[in-house]
């Protein structure tokens, strides 16, 4: 979020990002061991850039793209690429928008976190709530099992 926030912030001058990317990786995450994950977010943001914005744009329709706070903006990119083109495996689309919410609540402003919620929710619901079937599967298949003696033992008891 940082290499995002000080490339859009300096002028969003695509051959500055690399430098960008790898200063910060140094600066503000030298003991990760492997910090592909920063890399392949990015790239994968830059990738989609021109898409995102129009989802964006599409989702906040009350708010033109250079009116959101720079902060709020890239919190959306990623969140966005998260869940539109990210591997769910990997971070599932509730995942997602909780992680971006919680980025925009402390690096954003007073009421990012509702912005960047409102935003993100409404893309969720507009693509089918993914992951969502998964949840109600095993909670289907949870309540139709019989109760096990390990269940009954798992119980906790009122007194």
């Amino acid at each position: 979020m940082q290499s995002l926030y000080e490339w859009d912030f300096r002028g969003r001058k695509e051959e500055m990002l690399p430098e960008i990317v790898e200063r910060n990786i140094q600066e503000f995450a030298a003991g990760m061991e492997d910090p592909s994950f920063v890399r392949d977010l990015i790239n994968g943001v830059m990738g989609h850039i021109v898409a995102l914005d129009k989802i964006i744009e599409k989702a906040a329709p009350q708010w033109p793209l250079e009116q959101i706070a720079v902060v709020d903006r890239n919190v959306l990119r990623i969140g966005l690429f998260e869940l539109l083109f990210g591997k769910r495996d990997e971070v599932p689309p509730k995942v997602a928008i909780n992680e971006s919410i919680e980025l925009a609540k402390s690096f954003g402003g007073e009421s990012s976190g509702k912005f960047v919620n409102g935003v993100l929710g409404t893309v969720y619901r507009e693509i089918g709530e993914p992951g969502k079937e998964h949840v109600k599967e095993e909670k289907e298949n949870s309540e139709d099992s019989e109760p096990t003696e390990d269940d009954a033992s798992n119980e906790k008891i009122v007194n």
